[in-house]
């Protein structure tokens, strides 16, 4: 299976493998992806029990999902936008 056929775009099949990589709920991860004027927004969504474990220590791994999604993003000749949600 392609990343394009997992989750339509590359950014969002990057991050949304790998949230499901570190999520105890993967089934429980969802990333949608919304285009405004310069910038896309990728939202990851992740249960509560996990939302901890997505951030990491100190928001590094946060800061790491954001840093691999921008360089997917670059690839696409997009700006992209991170946000990390607990699912409701």
């Amino acid at each position: 299976m392609s990343a394009d056929t997992a989750a339509g775009t590359g950014v969002r099949a990057v991050v949304e493998v790998l949230a499901k990589a570190l999520a105890d709920a993967p089934d429980e991860v969802r990333v949608t992806e919304t285009p405004h004027q310069k910038v896309t927004l990728i939202e990851l969504f992740v249960s509560t029990r996990d939302f901890a474990k997505v951030l990491g220590r100190s928001g590094r791994t946060a800061a790491a999902l954001r840093t691999l999604a921008a360089t997917a993003g670059e690839r696409d000749g997009k700006q992209v936008t991170l946000e990390i949600r607990e699912a409701r």
